[in-house]
Formats: structure tokens, sequence, C-alpha cells
């Protein structure tokens, strides 16, 4: 079997929150793979749900990787297929089937972000937090463009505005962030609703703390607190120094 240098703690957790009827996000923890994902679907009428589910699907079938290239192609190739899939059934629905995808790669001390929409990944290391991803939405063109603060993009109507989505175009627009693996990082995915409540600093307390699931249970729990407007969900990854066989 092959030598990881690294062995992970996944802790995961959802929540369709106190405003929606139907949780719409999904995510998928596959350490034996060096996977992590999580999905914020979109589409009304359980189109949002069935877009995320669809994605997952595709997904969990990426076996073990021959390295981490071959890791990255096998998630680009089944974002292609749920992408194409997602195409032909809005087309039989009548609407766009959309989900955006934070997804986690790691093999050996190589790692990899890949996303498209606002779904995002933080690393904490050496006792501080950094987005590896950048939001695909319109809140983020304004800010960059210095027409809105961070502060007021947060509650800007149209924050939920996204500009890139898995299933909305015929070719997927993914982003992707590569670097390494340092022992005792912990990487967070979230949606969206998460961070509409709970800001960088107190994510950094709560995963710096404490074991990844207690961490991700608390930090649902404080989004509930809040009013969870939206669905939430947070997976949390803590990288083990290795090597240890069979990873």
């Amino acid at each position: 079997m092959h030598q990881m240098a690294a062995t992970f703690e996944t802790g995961a957790a959802t929540h369709t929150g106190k405003v929606r009827s139907l949780n719409e996000d999904r995510f998928l923890a596959r350490p034996q793979a060096g996977l992590w994902a999580v999905a914020d679907g979109m589409g009304g009428h359980e189109g949002g749900e069935i877009a995320s589910a669809a994605l997952m699907t595709a997904l969990e079938t990426i076996g073990a990787p021959a390295s981490a290239p071959d890791l990255l192609a096998r998630l680009e190739d089944r974002v292609l297929r749920a992408n194409r899939q997602l195409r032909e059934m809005s087309r039989a629905r009548g609407g766009v089937l959309g989900t955006t995808l934070a997804a986690l790669l790691v093999f050996d001390r190589d790692q990899a972000c890949v996303w498209s929409g606002d779904s995002r990944i933080y690393r904490v290391r050496d006792g501080s937090i950094a987005q590896l991803t950048r939001d695909h939405s319109e809140a983020q063109e304004m800010v960059d463009l210095g027409l809105l603060t961070a502060d007021e993009a947060r509650v800007w109507p149209r924050r939920n505005v996204i500009t890139r989505a898995i299933g909305v175009s015929d070719e997927p627009e993914l982003e992707i962030h590569q670097g390494r693996v340092a022992p005792g990082d912990i990487f967070v995915l979230c949606s969206d609703g998460l961070t509409a409540h709970v800001a960088d600093e107190e994510i950094l307390a709560h995963v710096a703390g404490a074991p990844p699931q207690v961490a991700c249970d608390d930090l649902i729990a404080l989004t509930l607190e809040r009013g969870a407007s939206d669905n939430v969900t947070v997976v949390a990854v803590r990288c083990m120094p290795g090597p240890r066989a069979g990873g």
C-alpha cells in the first residue's frame, strides 16, 4: 500500500438552518483518497439538492490516486461529468441546476484547493487563519473594484449572487490554488451559510482548540444561535504528521 506522508482527522456537520425547509448542501470526506468537498446547490424546487447530490455522487467514484496530478485530473474529470449531467437535467426540467464546489485534495505533502462559487476553504497554521479560496461572487467583485468594503459586502443585498457554479454553463470554470501541507495544518471547508454568521477569527478559535468533529458541531451550533438564515455545512481536516502505512 502507498505510504501517505500524512494521516487525517476529519470532522463534518451540516444543518438545514432556521429558515430553509430543505438542506441543499452536501459534503464528502474521503481521507483514503485525499479528498474532501462541500457543495451548496441552487435551482429552486429541490433543484439545488439534486445538483449538489449529483456532484458529490460523481466525486465519490474517485479511487486511490497514484500522484497529486492524478488526483487533480480525476477530480476535474468527475466535475466535467457532473456538469454534463446537470446540463442535461436542466434542459429536461426547463430551469438551471447549479452547485458550488469547494474541494480539498491532499497527496503526500501536496495540497490543492479547487473551487467554483462562494463555498470556501480556509487553512489554519501556526495560530492564524488564511482563506485559500476567493469567492466567485458579485460581492467579491465589488470588493476587488474598491466599491465595497469586506464588512459592507457581508450585508450587501446581492451578496448571495455567485458568478460561477458547476452546471450553469457548458464548460465548468474551476479555480485552483496549490501548496504544500505542513504537519498540524487544519483545513476548513464550508458553505456560505457559515460565513454569513461567523467571522474568520471565530472559525480559527473553534478549530484550533478542539478535535475536528467537536469544532464542526460547535460552529454549526454557533450559526444556529445567530439565526442560521441558510443551510450550513462545515468540514474540518487536521493533517497529522506521518508517515503511516495505508494513509
